[in-house]
């Protein structure tokens, strides 16, 4: 049986890949920084625990790694996505958002690769996000680190191309998350549009207009960790509606 390891597993796109590894027979341990929300994800599934773990903390991730079970999954979904004008954007505020969407998963990889090197299998899968494809208004710091996190899957993946190892990213428009409820009640004070008027400002984009679903995450990642997918690494697979390609 598979063992995946999944970064911000208790809300979100995080959740929802649990919960497709978990019908698919793949064990899963979720790690994030909040426990009622962490428990709640596991005690829906049928072979799961959690930890809560700072990805930003290197030596925290080392440690945490250090007692897990062997990882042959990695997935990198722990991620901010803070919304403010560029001239009011603070080097604190940039500095955090690097910290979780591009150390941390900095840290989880290494802290997995050399095992799964060893025993000859292995997945990493990044959740980046069409910003790691595209530029958005008022999201700087979120783009720019999600530019990052597509690049480095693209850096490993060429490193470790003749390894049995392979990196992707997956790359979600707006998810029906509550990463985006936070989104649509920012538009709302700020606006003073309806929240309906605010949902379709966020997905105005996608060409299919509608949400992208946890389901639809999950469904790709368990393809993602399949045999038969070995020879996929390095893409940046688009989960938009055709937004970006």
């Amino acid at each position: 049986m598979k063992h995946a390891v999944i970064t911000g597993g208790g809300t979100g796109i995080g959740a929802g890949i649990a919960r497709a590894f978990d019908a698919d027979g793949i064990r899963t341990t979720l790690v994030g920084r909040t426990q009622s929300a962490l428990e709640k994800v596991c005690e829906s599934l049928s072979n799961a625990d959690c930890q809560v773990l700072d990805i930003t903390d290197n030596s925290a991730v080392v440690g945490a790694f250090r007692e897990f079970d062997a990882v042959d999954v990695l997935v990198n979904n722990a991620g901010i996505a803070p919304s403010m004008p560029f001239a009011k954007l603070d080097s604190v505020t940039w500095r955090d958002t690097f910290a979780v969407n591009v150390d941390g998963a900095f840290h989880c990889t290494q802290a997995v690769l050399p095992g799964m090197l060893e025993r000859e299998f292995g997945r990493v899968i990044n959740i980046a996000s069409t910003a790691a494809q595209k530029g958005y208004g008022y999201v700087a710091s979120y783009c720019a680190s999600k530019h990052a996190l597509l690049g480095l899957t693209r850096a490993l993946a060429a490193e470790f191309a003749r390894s049995p190892v392979t990196f992707n990213a997956v790359c979600p428009g707006f998810a029906n998350t509550e990463m985006l409820e936070i989104s649509v009640k920012n538009i709302m004070e700020k606006t003073g549009r309806s929240e309906n008027d605010a949902r379709k400002a966020l997905y105005s984009n996608n060409p299919q207009q509608r949400l992208i679903e946890p389901e639809e995450i999950g469904a790709t990642a368990v393809w993602l960790v399949s045999e038969l997918a070995g020879s996929v690494t390095g893409q940046a697979i688009s989960i938009s509606g055709g937004e970006t390609t």
